[in-house]
């Protein structure tokens, strides 16, 4: 059995004040329905778990019920911070879910195909990998700072090195992994208190083994307004 957990319950701060950015109208429909009718179509995920702000969950199911969202189960509450929206969605998921796939709301352009092959290389690769991943190469020089970046302020900040941009990759979603794989490393990682900005790095943490291939530079995250034109272009 193969879940979808979609986190979209975060405050969005970067996409403006008082905008929620699951359900911002994105064309015809809202941003976290296009992500959903994305997996939906996708042959081999049974379920799809949506993790959203507690004031957004009827409105949410009303959408899945009108758009015709059938994988959809169940919607989580979520949490503070991301990890914990997807950590109250991984201790609901029916025992006999064997990969677990996690992909953000405001990935709209999801790629059926890739998703179809990271199932199938990390079930194929069970023995040697607990997790794929996918990411795109760097195409900016990326340099490490001494200071501290506030907003707008960047008068105290200055270049400590450059980095080998050979070596560096921009990490997306989808991710998939073992469901206990991923559940143990959450597990491990609340009872240490430990937070990290992507799933993968938690199953690092504690051990696992994660594969990279290559995702999309299409694959945009909707994260500030001007995301938005882009987007629309693209559609």
């Amino acid at each position: 059995m193969v879940t979808a957990i979609v986190p979209a319950a975060g405050n969005g701060k970067r996409f403006g004040i008082n905008r929620n950015k699951p359900l911002y109208k994105l064309k015809d429909k809202p941003l976290l329905i296009w992500t959903l009718q994305a997996l939906q179509k996708i042959r081999d995920i049974n379920e799809i778990v949506p993790v959203v702000k507690q004031q957004d969950i009827k409105k949410v199911q009303k959408l899945i019920e009108l758009y015709k969202i059938t994988k959809v189960k169940d919607i989580v509450q979520g949490g503070q911070e991301r990890q914990d929206s997807i950590y109250n969605a991984l201790k609901i998921l029916n025992p006999n879910t064997k990969l677990v796939i996690i992909h953000d709301g405001a990935r709209p352009f999801i790629d059926a195909k890739l998703v179809q092959k990271m199932i199938s290389e990390l079930l194929i690769l069970h023995s040697s990998i607990d997790g794929i991943i996918t990411g795109v190469p760097i195409k900016d020089t990326i340099k490490e700072i001494e200071g501290q970046y506030l907003a707008d302020n960047i008068e105290n900040i200055f270049i400590k090195k450059t980095l080998n941009r050979d070596l560096l990759w921009a990490i997306q979603t989808p991710q998939i992994f073992f469901f206990d794989k991923i559940s143990l490393a959450y597990t491990k990682a609340f009872m240490d208190n430990f937070y990290a900005t992507d799933d993968s790095a938690l199953v690092e943490k504690y051990g696992g083994r994660i594969k990279v291939i290559k995702g999309s530079y299409l694959n945009i995250k909707i994260t500030t307004p001007e995301d938005i034109k882009i987007v629309e272009a693209s559609l």
